[in-house]
């Protein structure tokens, strides 16, 4: 294969990642130039890649509806409030124990995290936090910490928990029942020793503290109005959306195809949550919140199918599958911790995105041709890119998002070099029990 195609679809695939970080671009417009440019070189020495259908072939089309589905399920969400009702409902009914508080905060976000998108239940409990514990004088940063920690390591537990784990699902055929049975075990224990931890390290100290907000008497007005707003529900809107919810998971449970499983997933919310229409009749409105979908995502995914497998296709991921395997002398044990650093460290210094789509043909070709175990390496692929996103805030947009609140709210201590100080060391603990995990499934299983 031409070594030119290779290295301008590969600085094509790298300029694309660094352009996601610059919402001032048009990304559309830069991806589809770079797709442009890398299929115009790869069809140099490969005539396939003139043709329109290797491009739609490329896409997971499959992840894509999901993916659509799920980011519409989680705006329905967020206009009937659920999740902002449970989290009020926990801190009134916890707030005279504060430690007990922590642990109960901690746990029901990362539970909601395994099935919402973890950026949205940054921005639902984060305002709530932040209200409660200013009437009660105690910092919000350790329960704001202990939040964005343990929402990475939910990511791990369903093939929903993220859009990372919904594409190793759908890619390797993986069940619901398997990510729990393979996963439950070390995310049960990594949060019980994630929040003992925390406990002990970061909220114990914060408590002896009386906490006052670093905002002027205007501001911390203003951010009151703004978070006591958010405690408007309906109970009867909260229940009917849990029970939908709920069907929801069921289909996915007994429903292979999960683009069929969210799609009728998402017009089950769409009809239990009538809006007005022009006729001043209540009835289901699909379109109101396909519009208020985010589709940035979608349109990324869409373009990192399209360069990886034009990777695929010029040799360049089976060149980098051979130096993997050959840099692990072929030994399982090895080739898995090797991913799962690799992974992790990669998806620390950039959107987990594009090195899931990279990595998924790369593990093909090490089980199906290279013919080794295939549990340990999902296992180490799923944690991989799970767990990278605590190295660095930038890994992870629940990160980036505790910081922006933080600072809008006047969480002062809670600052980029902090988070990545008490998030870098736990991801590293993550990863130290993941090789642990590992070596257990290797040698015990």
């Amino acid at each position: 294969m031409s070594l030119l195609s290779q290295i301008v679809v590969g600085l094509c695939f790298l300029i694309l990642i660094v352009i996601l970080f610059f919402e001032e671009k048009d990304y559309l417009s830069y991806s589809v130039l770079l797709i442009i440019i890398a299929g115009a070189v790869t069809g140099i020495d490969l005539p396939a890649a003139h043709d329109l259908d290797t491009y739609i072939q490329a896409i997971d089309w499959e992840v894509i509806f999901f993916l659509i589905a799920m980011f519409t399920i989680v705006e329905i969400l967020n206009e009937a409030r659920v999740f902002h009702e449970i989290a009020k409902r926990i801190v009134l009914k916890y707030r005279n124990n504060i430690r007990k508080m922590f642990y109960v905060i901690c746990i029901v976000s990362t539970l909601s995290a395994s099935i919402l998108e973890d950026l949205s239940v940054a921005i639902i409990f984060i305002p709530i936090i932040v209200l409660t514990c200013e009437d009660l004088k105690i910092n919000p940063s350790p329960f704001l910490l202990g939040m964005t920690i343990c929402i990475n390591l939910a990511s791990t537990l369903t093939p929903f928990g993220s859009a990372e784990n919904i594409m190793i699902a759908n890619y390797f055929d993986l069940s619901f029942v398997f990510f729990i049975t393979r996963f439950g075990i070390f995310f049960v224990v990594s949060t019980i020793v994630t929040l003992i931890l925390l406990d002990y390290f970061v909220l114990s100290k914060q408590l002896k503290k009386q906490w006052i907000a670093a905002c002027n008497e205007k501001e911390v007005v203003d951010v009151q109005i703004q978070i006591e707003d958010d405690f408007q529900t309906d109970s009867k809107v909260i229940i009917i959306n849990l029970i939908a919810l709920i069907i929801f998971v069921l289909l996915l449970l007994f429903i292979d195809q999960i683009h069929v499983a969210g799609l009728i997933g998402m017009l089950v919310f769409v009809f239990v949550n009538p809006r007005l229409g022009k006729s001043n009749k209540k009835g289901p409105h699909l379109s109101h919140f396909l519009r208020k979908v985010d589709y940035k995502l979608v349109y990324f995914f869409m373009c990192l199918f399209i360069l990886v497998h034009l990777m695929e296709i010029n040799g360049t991921v089976q060149l980098m599958e051979n130096l993997i395997e050959k840099a692990t002398f072929h030994n399982v044990f090895l080739l898995s911790v090797a991913i799962l650093l690799v992974t992790s460290v990669l998806s620390g210094f950039m959107d987990n995105a594009p090195v899931t789509i990279i990595f998924l043909p790369i593990i093909n070709i090490l089980i199906e041709s290279a013919g080794f175990d295939m549990l340990p390496l999902i296992v180490a692929f799923v944690l991989g890119v799970n767990l990278g996103g605590n190295f660095l805030p930038q890994g992870s947009a629940a990160d980036m998002m505790t910081l922006e609140l933080s600072e809008k709210y006047c969480v002062k201590d809670l600052t980029y070099k902090r988070l990545t100080k008490v998030g870098g060391l736990f991801a590293l603990l993550h990863v130290i029990l993941g090789v642990v995990y590992l070596s257990f499934i290797v040698y015990f299983l």
